[in-house]
Order: structure tokens, then sequence, then C-alpha cells
């Protein structure tokens, strides 16, 4: 008797109904989620920037104290199944969004293909460009505003 397939989780279970294992298992650890990001006051538009928070890890895209953020980082952004409908304003390589806009996962996503390494190979991670934002007068940080162009980052002309 051959046996059935089980469908991956991430296929039958709506993101908001995941439990929190499930959750964080769709996290694919970019990094891109704790760049600063800078507001327009009049616009309410975000704008992302290049500087990391000062507690991640950039070589390994790993917060150092992801068990109390929240304690440690006032203004930490956690993601949640209830802010789903909010979601538009994480890069489109986000795998949080992209399960959300299309039902699938990435083909590169680590439950996917075991490992983080096409995702590092395709540089979706912040690995190589993001600077910690200790490094950067607060003065300065308009200066490190980028755009995600599929995910990439690239300069974003404020002019």
């Amino acid at each position: 008797m051959i046996a059935k397939r089980r469908e991956p989780f991430w296929k039958t279970i709506p993101l908001e109904q995941m439990s929190p294992t499930e959750w964080e298992s769709i996290c694919d650890g970019c990094g891109k989620c704790c760049l600063q990001k800078l507001q327009d006051d009049e616009t309410e538009e975000v704008f992302y920037t290049n500087l990391s928070c000062e507690q991640l890890n950039v070589a390994t895209c790993q917060c150092k104290v992801y068990e109390t953020r929240q304690k440690k980082v006032e203004t930490c952004i956690t993601l949640t199944p209830d802010q789903i409908d909010e979601f538009h304003w994480l890069p489109d390589t986000c795998s949080y969004r992209v399960l959300h806009e299309t039902k699938e996962l990435p083909n590169w996503h680590p439950l996917i293909v075991g490992n983080n390494k096409e995702m590092l190979s395709q540089g979706l991670t912040v690995q190589h460009y993001a600077v910690n934002e200790n490094a950067v007068d607060e003065e300065e940080w308009e200066t490190h505003i980028i755009k995600w162009v599929h995910g990439m980052p690239e300069p974003y002309d404020l002019t």
C-alpha cells in the first residue's frame, strides 16, 4: 500500500491559525524586518534603511536577544498573525508576506530546501549590506534609505 503524502503545514493551515512554532518557522531569517525604518510625518510612508537594529548579528542575521527583544529594544516590531493585513510594508521577499499573498513559500525557503544556503546564494539576507545603527549618527539616517527591488536593496533618491 502506498502511503499518502501529507501536505506541508503551510499549505493546509492559514497563517492566522498556525501554532507559535509553525509561525516562527515561516520566518526565513533574512533580517530585513530588523532594519531601521523611517516614517514621513505627513504622508506616513515608511522608508527602510540599510541600518540594522543594534541587536542584530549581521553576519548570521539572528537577533542576539531574541527571547527578550521587546524588553531590550523598545521599538522592536514583532510580526504576529493578527497583523497579516498590514504586511504590505514588508519587503516583497518576506516569507510571511509571500505566503499570505500567494499561499506558497518561495522556492528558496529553508523549509523547502532544508537549509538557508539557497537564500544566501541569492543574496536575500541583509548580511552583505546592513550596517549597525550605532555606526551612524541618527541625523544621517536619511542618507541610508533604501528601496526594495524584488527584495534587493537599492539607494533611494530623496530628491
